[in-house]
């Protein structure tokens, strides 16, 4: 797999207390999971969650998939033994929803440690509050973060937004996550699509959190899985066309010439480098 680059087109959520889901994951072709504790289990339920996503997550029986578990909030009954559950179990990190400000974090990284998570654990921050939206930028620079993730649902709620197959009302909020997401160097996740057997407003949303440049998606049934992969992953012609580019560029520079088109197309430094970040999401890719 690549060092630059981790695959995470598609992130499918999992509710952590249904042990068959669990399993079934196991042959699912997302690039990561999210073994849920949160808004997808009962509150009777929520310890026999814990102790099955925790098994889960150290198991080696998910392949490549990156690993992760969706804590309650510390404001819940269950949210500080979620964390200190998840620091022993050592998932790749854990996606916290509702986080407001740096300051969370902090105490989220603080019960990690204490629990004995390693180092290399990561925080996916939920970006869903308006309060979390204006303080995007401080929770983007934070040095446990990993991914952001955009909670759509919860955040249409807060602002009483409706939710449209255009996603007119959330876009501004969107693009300002994602300018924070890429300032601070991180990966960022597009939210839900709530409408399971709608394949066309998906596939139009999924189209549109790519062209707006998330990295993938988060995804609430398997169904929605192959389009996301399809969609958050370079087409044939568009890496013959990267390809080219980068030799053109190549060869170029040993002849001495400044100017280069390919396919009528003025290429400078800039194209050249999304070429090789196109070509090397590819490779990751292929060696999932």
């Amino acid at each position: 797999m690549s060092s630059t680059y981790r695959p995470r087109r598609s992130v499918l959520y999992m509710p952590a207390a249904n042990q068959r889901a669990l399993e079934k994951a196991k042959e699912i072709d997302a690039d990561a999971l999210i073994f849920d504790l949160e808004d997808a289990v009962a509150p009777d339920s929520k310890e026999v969650a814990r102790e099955q996503a925790c098994a889960a997550a150290s198991s080696a029986g998910y392949g490549n998939r990156e690993l992760t578990i969706r804590c309650n909030g510390l404001d819940t009954p269950w949210g500080h033994d979620d964390i200190l559950a998840a620091a022993s179990a050592a998932p790749a990190a854990v996606v916290i929803p509702k986080v407001d400000g740096p300051e969370y974090l902090d105490e989220i990284s603080n019960l990690l440690d204490s629990g004995g998570a390693p180092p290399s654990m990561q925080i996916w921050a939920m970006v869903e509050t308006p309060v979390g939206i204006l303080n995007v930028n401080q929770i983007a620079q934070h040095e446990r973060m990993s991914v952001m993730v955009m909670g759509t649902n919860d955040m249409a709620k807060e602002l009483r937004a409706s939710i449209t197959t255009d996603r007119q009302a959330l876009l501004p909020h969107l693009a300002t996550c994602l300018l924070s997401a890429r300032a601070a160097g991180i990966s960022i996740l597009d939210g839900v699509f709530n409408d399971i057997k709608d394949e066309s407003g998906f596939t139009s949303v999924c189209i549109q959190g790519a062209q707006m440049g998330f990295d993938g998606k988060t995804l609430i049934h398997p169904s929605q899985v192959p389009p996301t992969n399809e969609i958050f992953a370079p087409s044939l012609d568009e890496l013959d066309f990267h390809q080219r580019v980068i030799q053109e560029f190549e060869t170029a520079e040993k002849e001495g010439r400044g100017v280069l088109t390919v396919d009528g197309k003025m290429i400078e430094n800039l194209h050249v480098d999304e070429a090789r970040r196109v070509i090397a999401m590819a490779e990751a890719i292929a060696a999932l």
